[in-house]
């Protein structure tokens, strides 16, 4: 299901209410959750709700979806920083129900496995929250990635390295591999909720809604599954044909 806003503002805050609705339903939920900067607005929107609507959040359980290798959770471009300088600084939830896969890892494939059976061990992610790469991966499942693979090593393509470099000082230092949730992995979720903003995205968008399931654009594995909403703004809505436009629009216009 499409749900699509006038603003940036509206889709993060409607994405942050998603994600705190499914905490108030369920204070043990497991949330698997994303990074980048069009996660930012939506962790400052669930920080302002929680504000509003305290909620026991010691129960709660996080998997991050990714972590570069090589870098350490002091780095300022880890993901591990970038949770808790968004989130988890800010929050209740105990150290150790929080999930990141470890880029700093000696066995980096033990600790790919590993990840993957805390998951399942928990009981699964109640809710998968996700963003878009311009290529089409979701977490770094990068094009061609096998739609069964579970938490992996993947080699960034040049695409996601050149989309990551405005985050580094120095774009030579982004990294040439990741740890990635894998695909199985997220289509096991109960739940997903893709978030696409701006206009860089419109593109992607429109190939995803036009794409039949290929390995060749990661997020269109979200097709086989039965509980998806994909949530955007205008600018990333506008490549969509008028119609799914219109409707999605009438939807959220509806509800207000």
């Amino acid at each position: 299901m499409y749900k699509i806003f006038n603003t940036t503002q509206e889709a993060s805050h409607y994405t942050a209410q998603r994600l705190l609705t499914r905490i108030q339903a369920n204070p043990h939920a497991n949330l698997g959750l994303a990074t980048g900067s069009t996660m930012e607005p939506v962790y400052h929107r669930l920080l302002e709700c929680l504000q509003r609507e305290p909620v026991d959040l010691s129960q709660l359980t996080t998997f991050n979806l990714d972590e570069y290798i090589g870098l350490d959770a002091e780095h300022a471009q880890s993901y591990r920083y970038y949770m808790h300088q968004h989130l988890f600084n800010k929050l209740s939830i105990p150290e150790d129900k929080i999930n990141l896969p470890d880029g700093m890892a000696m066995d980096v494939e033990g600790a790919c496995q590993a990840y993957s059976e805390a998951i399942r061990g928990a009981g699964g992610l109640d809710l998968q929250l996700l963003g878009i790469g311009s290529n089409g991966h979701i977490g770094f499942n990068e094009p061609h990635t096998c739609f069964s693979s579970r938490t992996h090593v993947i080699e960034l393509s040049e695409q996601t390295r050149l989309d990551n470099g405005r985050f580094f000082v120095n774009k030579k230092e982004v990294p040439t591999r990741a740890i990635t949730m894998g695909i199985q992995d997220i289509l096991e979720a109960k739940e997903i909720v893709l978030l696409a903003t701006g206009m860089k995205k419109a593109a992607i968008m429109a190939d995803l809604f036009h794409s039949t399931v290929d390995e060749a654009l990661p997020a269109s594995a979200l097709k086989q599954h039965s509980n998806v909403t994909i949530v955007l703004d205008c600018e990333a809505a506008s490549l969509l044909p008028q119609q799914v436009f219109n409707e999605a629009v009438g939807i959220m216009e509806g509800v207000r």
